[in-house]
């Protein structure tokens, strides 16, 4: 629950920004944001997009979404891919809507984007998406890796596989690296100063208990019918199958392993991509207030 000093805090009717790691609670105060202060919920997170993945994106209940409006969630089909690029159009009429928008995910690039603009650059053409895909599915990044420059590695978070298909995917289109691109970068939609930005950290200990408990729930709500419905659809190379506990469902359901092995992976995967999470927003949300998620 959002305290009454936070509340005051956010009086002015600026649009709010809400980020943090998975299970750090986001939602939960975008929800009492919206309810006490009104608003839109946005989404920013780039799996919460997805149309066949609500339980196990942890997207806003059917209840949530009765409690205050909600927008940019389960919007896209499974197999269609989705760049942040598609995300700024679709925000872009939300932000000069009559409801303050409450802009909340733990999609980064999306926040980055958002806050500071995004390089125009060409769509990649099919063929190279389709390259860089049977590279990722080799399960190496190091032929990628190595085709970049020294100054784009550095930049780039290079245990996340999407991120650095990315970058190698720019330069094999355009003969130019992505940070070559960045530094061309138009104005932003949303200026960081004209925003209440908000920044949800938390102790590793307490992030990873909600995270098992988060999961078991899941599991408990139907996680695992929702597996079972994509199951006859399930392509590994579709951007909707990064949604953690997603292929280690799949793989039970197709007899690779128990269910509590599942569940065991889905956690420690969680744990990981949370892990990146905090070192990113750390490096990249130094002007953002931060607050304790334990706290409220």
């Amino acid at each position: 629950m959002a305290n009454k000093f936070l509340l005051a805090t956010l009086g002015e009717a600026r649009p709010i920004l809400i980020a943090g790691a998975t299970a750090s609670g986001k939602s939960a105060l975008a929800l009492d944001i919206a309810t006490q202060l009104g608003g839109v919920i946005v989404n920013a997170d780039a799996l919460q997009v997805y149309r066949g993945w609500r339980i196990l994106t942890a997207r806003p209940s059917a209840r949530d979404e009765r409690r205050a409006p909600h927008a940019l969630y389960g919007h896209v089909a499974n197999h269609k891919s989705y760049s942040v690029g598609d995300w700024l159009r679709d925000i872009s009429p939300i932000l000069f809507g009559d409801k303050r928008p409450i802009i909340v995910g733990g999609t980064g690039l999306y926040l980055r984007a958002l806050t500071e603009g995004l390089a125009d650059i060409p769509p990649i053409p099919t063929a190279i998406r389709t390259q860089s895909s049977e590279l990722l599915s080799q399960g190496s990044l190091k032929p990628m890796l190595d085709a970049l420059d020294a100054e784009t590695r550095a930049q780039i978070d290079v245990q996340n596989p999407m991120r650095v298909a990315r970058a190698w995917e720019v330069l094999q289109a355009t003969g130019q690296s992505i940070r070559s691109w960045q530094v061309r970068t138009p104005p932003p939609l949303l200026p960081l100063e004209t925003c209440h930005a908000l920044h949800l950290t938390s102790p590793v200990d307490w992030l990873n208990y909600r995270l098992k408990r988060r999961f078991d729930m899941m599991i408990a709500e139907g996680a695992l019918d929702e597996a079972r419905r994509n199951l006859k659809f399930w392509d590994s190379k579709w951007q909707s199958s990064k949604a953690i506990g997603a292929p280690e469902l799949i793989a039970h359901l197709r007899g690779h392993f128990s269910l509590d092995e599942a569940k065991t992976r889905a956690v420690t995967a969680s744990s990981q991509f949370a892990k990146r999470q905090r070192t990113w927003f750390r490096k990249r949300m130094i002007a953002w207030q931060t607050l304790a998620a334990e706290q409220l």
